[in-house]
């Protein structure tokens, strides 16, 4: 079956015969559940199987996906000074809440093992490091990370398939918001429609179908509140939200730590953004067909802020802060943090300032990466959102 759709604009790196094949196998399992459903599934359950089908999907597969070898890199792989840095807002929420810390989504286990050597610097180590992750193939190499660099602190961690009944502490989420499964929506002059994904001569395409329930429902609010053209297309995430409101019967007394890239929602549906944000990351090249090779790339739309604020609020959680991820790491002590380490060993220093350069730069990290608290029982001012806050925003 060709999967590649609508090819990318620019070259992309060729894939081994291996991961063609790999990708060959899922495309027949995703056009076998498009012809069970009737020839058409929403995009938000193509973006589903194309990165969650287990032992198929991109987060379920053996290929490299994190740092300069894989196909994107987040914070926590620039280097230590992410951590270094974030752990001052991290040690007070289990100050002032319970000692115990739920990272959704860890990645290479990069963040989870630096976290941990940090906080135990500070005489702060969590009594339990809880890392919710699906995939098992992820899970083991966390566990391989943290053994290699924290080996003492590793029976501290544990893994979760799903959500807890209850917890209090801090729940962590560092660019896992973006990769959850979104609706594509085309507001015509006519009706709006919902993008989806069918079969033809082999290949995937588009069809558009009207929309309904909650997602017609929540389409017909954003029209009424923003000026979209006819043929406005963008994403609405049903799912982020709904997850973000289900910790609220969860949480005793906690926050949620949300990074991410996105926006506010008065932004993300601009007028002059109407393509959406939709965008895919293979071999570190950035593009725009979410049909190519599906389970070899990552596939990920930013996030509206505004929506996960609505939701935590109404299901009763507060919002504790809303910042740039510049302004969140200066409150936090960067400059403190790059000052610990002389500038005359440029061997360590220069890799720590190139660093904190990309995370704090508006042309990098710095002004797209969003960080978001929402919390109960916390009264405390937090020290990352004490300057720039931009709550007003929202």
């Amino acid at each position: 079956m060709l999967t590649d759709g609508r090819r990318a604009a620019a070259p992309l790196p060729a894939a081994s015969a291996d991961a063609l094949a790999s990708s060959s196998a899922l495309s027949s399992h995703i056009a076998a559940c498009i012809a069970a459903a009737g020839g058409w599934i929403g995009f938000d359950r193509f973006m589903e199987l194309a990165l969650y089908a287990p032992g198929m999907g991109y987060y379920a597969g053996g290929a490299d996906k994190f740092g300069s070898a894989g196909d994107f890199v987040t914070a926590p792989e620039l280097g230590p000074v992410f951590a270094r840095t974030v752990v001052a807002q991290v040690a007070q929420l289990l100050a002032v809440s319970a000692p115990n810390v739920i990272e959704a989504g860890a990645g290479s286990g990069r963040l989870a093992a630096d976290l941990l050597l940090e906080l135990e610097a500070r005489g702060q180590l969590p009594d339990r490091y809880g890392i919710l992750e699906l995939s098992g193939e992820l899970r083991a190499r966390q566990r391989a990370t943290i053994g290699l660099q924290a080996p003492r602190l590793l029976p501290r961690v544990h893994w979760l398939e799903h959500l807890p009944e209850r917890f209090d502490g801090l729940v962590l989420a560092n660019e896992v918001l973006d990769a959850m499964p979104v609706h594509l929506v085309v507001w015509n002059a006519d009706a709006i429609c919902e993008r989806g994904v069918g079969v033809e001569d082999g290949r995937f395409v588009w069809c558009d179908r009207v929309a309904d329930g909650c997602l017609r429902e929540r389409a017909l609010a954003l029209a009424s509140d923003h000026a979209l053209p006819p043929g406005y297309l963008s994403e609405v995430s049903l799912l982020a939200p709904a997850w973000v409101a289900q910790w609220a019967s969860i949480l005793g007394r906690g926050a949620l730590l949300l990074i991410d890239y996105g926006f506010p929602r008065r932004e993300y549906y601009h007028a002059q953004r109407d393509t959406g944000t939709l965008m895919c990351h293979y071999r570190q090249h950035a593009h725009g067909e979410p049909f190519y090779l599906p389970g070899l790339q990552d596939i990920t739309a930013h996030v509206d802020f505004t929506a996960l604020a609505e939701a935590g609020c109404a299901a009763g959680l507060d919002l504790l802060g809303y910042t740039t991820q510049a302004s969140f790491l200066f409150n936090c002590g960067l400059t403190e943090v790059l000052a610990r380490t002389p500038a005359s060993d440029p061997r360590r220093y220069l890799p720590l300032a190139s660093a904190a350069q990309k995370l704090v730069s508006p042309a990098e990290m710095g002004e797209l990466f969003k960080v978001m608290a929402l919390g109960k029982g916390i009264d405390e001012p937090l020290i990352g959102f004490v300057r720039g806050d931009r709550s007003v925003t929202l």
